[in-house]
């Protein structure tokens, strides 16, 4: 789907637009690591975290942050329709050597501009019952 005016339109405060479920590991804080350069201890050595005064081995906000959108582009069809994009980081998302970690999306509208054929996309965004994300706020317009 690409979102047009008339689906635009069709949409209500409220109405969810989008859910899913990504689960992190170990690995794929590697991956990620390798992919974006970012290398730091605390994102795969729990002694290094523990010395810092953290609880464990922690996502990288960015990956968890790109993660975190997915849903919307997914349902856009097109990324190109996000205008703006902005999170605040509540809690770290922590990642267990064994059982990893789930982050969960919902996304609602949270407000509609016919006028400038826009749409502000609110997401919940949570991980072992915590909320990880605040004001996490997609803006989206109509193609």
């Amino acid at each position: 789907m690409s979102l047009d005016a008339a689906s635009l339109g069709a949409l209500a405060v409220g109405d969810v637009v989008a859910e899913r479920s990504f689960t992190l590991t170990r690995d794929s804080l590697v991956r990620y690591a390798g992919a974006s350069g970012d290398f730091n201890t605390i994102h795969y050595r729990d002694d290094i975290a523990k010395a810092v005064g953290l609880d464990g081995v922690l996502a990288h906000g960015m990956l968890t942050m790109g993660l975190t959108v997915q849903p919307v582009v997914d349902w856009l069809g097109d990324p190109g329709l996000i205008v703006d994009y902005q999170v605040r980081f509540t809690r770290p998302v922590y990642v267990d050597a064994d059982t990893g970690a789930v982050v969960s999306v919902t996304a609602k509208v949270g407000q509609l501009d016919a006028e400038a054929a826009t749409a502000r996309i609110d997401l919940v965004v949570t991980s072992n019952d915590q909320t990880v994300l605040g004001k996490a706020q997609v803006r989206v317009r109509a193609a």
